[in-house]
């Protein structure tokens, strides 16, 4: 159980992974498989679902199915499988996860923050995200309100994901290209992309609100 333990290449290096397989599939291999699946997403939305939406509504559809498929699938398989670490049939979903956690052994490790934060992000922003893609492409009210919502969800979630890494020391990775490829890389684009979108959000629902507002004024008249 040790020398099995011992095997793993994450740090930090007495993190204890009792029964960890290697991983069999390569970087590039599972970059390209995951391109490619979301390269068929966003191709899905952007022709078919979102052919009669203006340009910036199609890019907005694209990104929440996108991100809603990532929440639920991949993050979805991590909260609920445990034990990926020791997957010995090349699933691909458990080398999603053996790969990224050499930018972030706490996944491997199961640290409880990553749970809690992972757990609320595949169950509840997940589906909430596909939501968002039915609500612009049927011109729903709460569109805007949804996607502020979710986007301020994704932003606290990335916080906590910083702040506690932070305050354990921030000493996960395997080394300097995985702490910036994966660690800061990959969700960088979940802060960047979200406040985008909530700035553009707040910014329609208070234009909707003076407009309201300026009506009833004008009823009172």
């Amino acid at each position: 159980m040790e020398e099995a333990a011992a095997a793993h290449p994450y740090v930090p290096r007495d993190l204890k992974l009792p029964g960890y397989v290697p991983i069999s599939m390569s970087m590039s291999t599972i970059l390209a498989v995951y391109l490619g699946a979301s390269l068929f997403v966003v191709t899905f939305v952007w022709f078919l679902l979102g052919r009669k939406k203006a340009h910036l509504d199609r890019l907005l559809m694209c990104w929440w199915a996108f991100t809603g498929l990532t929440h639920m699938v991949l993050e979805g398989y991590f909260v609920f499988s445990p034990d990926f670490f020791k997957d010995n049939t090349s699933c691909y979903l458990a080398e999603v996860w053996k790969e990224y956690s050499k930018g972030d052994s706490r996944y491997a490790g199961r640290d409880s923050a990553v749970i809690a934060v992972e757990g609320i992000t595949a169950v509840i922003e997940g589906p909430a995200c596909l939501l968002a893609v039915y609500a612009i492409a049927k011109g729903k009210s709460y569109s805007y309100v949804l996607q502020l919502a979710i986007s301020l969800g994704q932003l606290y979630g990335c916080l906590v994901y910083f702040i506690t890494a932070f305050l354990e020391g921030d000493n996960f990775a395997t080394n300097s290209f995985y702490y910036y490829s994966y660690y800061v890389g990959a969700n960088g684009w979940w802060v960047l992309i979200p406040l985008l979108i909530s700035y553009r959000c707040w910014n329609k629902i208070c234009e909707s609100a003076n407009g309201v507002e300026t009506k009833m004024k004008k009823k009172i008249r």
